[in-house]
């Protein structure tokens, strides 16, 4: 899942600038967390004023960089035609494809948009490396080397989730929350640009967990539903951050194909810069997250805001400063009863001799976002017989 955060994408996580105006062709890389023999795409233009015409898409196992495997390069058709048009404000689903691949396998899905394709709508930070041609340069969408494709980007444009066909017994778990359930790594302790080592690695706690389950052979795949800069209660601050969470829930959780479960980890963008929101419009927040849940029949499993003391952004740069508010939050976290269950992230990453900052060892250099041995620590404090599944 690539959930779509905006459609003002000028440049990437990475700072690189994004040069999309049409008569171009995309090739967007997204790596399953289940395998398959069959699969269909999702392209979005939720975001986006105006319709946009993919004239070519094919799906492909990724081999290295732009370049695919050409024996895997698969046509993709749309209610039985090559192409489609997505409205403004809509998502198209792709007719199921048969193309037979592992769990953690990167797909390149390669859509050739003839017409004007600027300001598309985009997950704004990918953590994965995706490539586009220049503009006008025509449809290569079928070209398993990659050569007309020489731009990259760490965005996400257009394609906004897989959906790989699995028995009925597997339920889907949707990690919501902010960019650190999207796997963010700052390279500076101004937060950005990304820590370029992190791209393409795979290394978000939604990754990991996903491989504490299947070492445990249960049934359950994860997707992602992070936002980077998400809030709870407001839209983000700039429009990469995406809408509220209690207005994107629908879209983002509770509509996923197989969802039994939902990990609630937001609330620390709330409470940063700029002056945040106070405690009780948090903790309303997070009773209008799981009431919403509760009343789609799904198990929510709430978790508890990891500490940012020694971060600029969301620490020290808060006015009023966000550690008491964090504090009296996680203790309603931790005493409330509305949730299904409470994951203890703070209890795993903090510091144990300064509990208002992440222990050194999983903290980036933002000191805000936690580092891949961070997230992999999240993952392990999860309680896996926690989860209800659809089939229980």
């Amino acid at each position: 899942m690539a959930a779509p955060s905006d459609t003002f994408g000028v440049a990437d996580p990475s700072m690189v600038p994004q040069v999309v105006v049409g008569g171009q062709t995309f090739r967007l890389i997204a790596t399953p967390h289940r395998g398959g023999s069959e699969v269909r795409i999702h392209l979005s233009n939720q975001n986006r004023p105006v319709p946009v015409e993919f004239a070519h898409v094919t799906i492909a196992e990724q081999a290295a960089g732009a370049t695919v495997r050409a024996d895997t390069v698969r046509e993709v058709s749309f209610d039985g035609s090559s192409g489609v048009t997505v409205p403004a404000g809509g998502e198209v689903v792709s007719d199921p494809i048969a193309l037979s691949f592992e769990a953690f396998q990167p797909l390149a899905v390669s859509a050739y948009a003839p017409g004007l394709a600027v300001l598309p709508t985009e997950h704004f930070n990918a953590n994965a490396t995706s490539y586009y041609s220049l503009p006008l340069a025509g449809d290569a969408a079928a070209d398993p080397s990659g050569a007309a494709l020489p731009l990259s980007t760490t965005s996400m444009p257009f394609l906004s989730g897989l959906d790989v066909r699995a028995p009925a017994t597997v339920s889907t778990i949707v990690a919501f929350g902010d960019s650190i359930t999207d796997g963010y790594v700052g390279g500076t302790y101004l937060s950005i640009p990304q820590d370029p080592a992190v791209v393409d690695r795979n290394a978000r706690y939604p990754d990991f967990l996903q491989h504490r389950l299947d070492e445990a052979g249960l049934p359950f795949t994860v997707v992602d539903a992070g936002i980077s800069g998400n809030r709870v209660t407001r839209d983000g601050l700039i429009p990469q951050f995406g809408p509220a969470g209690v207005a994107r829930l629908q879209r983002d959780a509770i509509d996923r194909a197989g969802v039994s479960d939902v990990i609630v980890l937001e609330g620390i963008n709330d409470l940063g810069v700029p002056i945040g929101v106070d405690y009780d419009q948090l903790v309303a927040g997070y009773t209008d997250l799981i009431a919403q849940l509760h009343a789609a029949g799904l198990a929510v499993h709430l978790g508890t805001l990891l500490p940012a003391g020694n971060a600029l952004s969301d620490g020290i740069a808060t006015l009023p400063l966000a550690a008491p508010v964090r504090q009296r939050v996680n203790a309603w976290i931790r005493s409330q009863t509305r949730s299904d269950s409470v994951i203890e992230f703070d209890a795993a990453l903090r510091d144990p001799a300064d509990p208002e900052v992440l222990a050194p060892r999983y903290a980036g250099a933002d000191n805000l976002h936690p580092n891949p041995a961070g997230y992999r620590a999240m993952a392990e404090a999860v309680d896996l017989s926690a989860f209800r599944g659809r089939c229980r």
